[in-house]
């Protein structure tokens, strides 16, 4: 495979005291040119972290990170700061526009940072920006514009050294549905035209236009529970009562159920990072439906406790609401 990102047994410690923390603890990753990789996961799981390293502005504590051939965990100096300015862009949640600049001159930051002349920069960032669909909102400031629309223009500045690989660092979590779809088209778009694009997320709508797909959850927890399943095994049964919520880590899960008159319905399907179960572990009820895997899979069983402290109690919350509209009891946010 021809490198795009290679990292090997990437380590980053810091430590506070006698308390050690490993936010990355011997990572690994293979990425050719031309693929979009996830970063899948919660706040604190080490995505931002792995950004960070990728970009050169972090140095690990151990380990290899291979760019495009550069062994970036090596550079220092001049060398490293040419990587950070020419070989990698960033595109970051909260946009970061200059607030005082419209679009174009945004875009023209890091070219004129690097010393291309005026009308060159003015030049590519038009180029950029109509790449992005924003060729009418050239001389828009921050303020006038939607959340996705800053968040193409922040794309279109990532993109103004033509870098080879590309780091997104939550870059739906501020859009809408309709912003979303556009933003995620851009970044489909650009690796099938080569560079290497790593983002990272908790948004699940990402998942069909990725080609890697990496789980940065810790599962090394007591309570969390492995399963592997073939094609027409039972995760759980309609009726029984369970106290996991699960998520998918490999394959299909679809949970049917069983109306009084003998009818059988598909509620719903479940693809890598689907998470189910909540309302019977939650409130022990009997599950209203059977899980029963359509491909061979693997999913990771979480208590009521666990789960909130991996992935949050807004976000089980979340989940809850899919089912239920009026709010999920108060007693979901105290610890249980």
């Amino acid at each position: 495979m021809t490198i795009g990102v290679q990292a090997e047994r990437v380590t980053v410690e810091y430590v506070r005291g006698s308390h050690v923390t490993r936010p990355l603890d011997g990572f690994n990753l293979d990425a050719s040119p031309g693929s979009l990789v996830l970063l899948l996961g919660p706040s604190g799981c080490g995505k931002t972290t792995l950004l960070s390293c990728l970009a050169g502005i972090l140095r690990p504590t151990s380990g290899r990170i291979d760019i495009n051939g550069t062994v970036i965990t090596d550079l220092k100096g001049k060398r490293l700061s040419d990587y950070r300015r020419t070989s990698v862009g960033i595109v970051f949640q909260a946009f970061n526009l200059v607030p005082s600049l419209d679009a174009t001159e945004n875009v023209m930051v890091p070219l004129r940072a690097a010393g291309v002349r005026r009308r060159e920069a003015v030049d590519r960032a038009t180029e950029l920006l109509g790449r992005v669909g924003l060729s009418d909102r050239l001389h828009n400031k921050p303020a006038q514009l939607s959340g996705g629309q800053q968040q193409r223009v922040g794309i279109a500045r990532a993109l103004a050294m033509d870098p080879a690989l590309l780091l997104a660092d939550e870059p739906t979590a501020a859009l809408d549905h309709v912003q979303v779809e556009t933003v995620l088209r851009i970044l489909r778009g650009l690796a099938d035209q080569g560079r290497t694009v790593v983002v990272s997320t908790h948004d699940p709508r990402m998942l069909g236009l990725a080609d890697h797909v990496i789980d940065m959850v810790p599962l090394q927890a007591a309570t969390a529970k492995n399963v592997d399943l073939q094609p027409g095994d039972v995760l759980f049964a309609q009726g029984t009562r369970g106290d996991r919520i699960y998520r998918v880590l490999d394959g299909e899960i679809d949970l049917v159920a069983v109306d009084a008159d003998g009818t059988l319905t598909r509620l719903a399907e479940f693809g890598p990072g689907g998470e189910f179960g909540e309302m019977g572990a939650v409130f022990d009820l009997p599950r209203s439906a059977s899980a029963v895997a359509r491909t061979s899979a693997r999913v990771v069983g979480y208590t009521v406790s666990d789960f909130k402290a991996q992935f949050g109690t807004p976000h089980l919350m979340s989940l809850i609401a899919r089912y239920a509209p009026s709010d999920p009891p108060a007693e979901l946010t105290d610890e249980q």
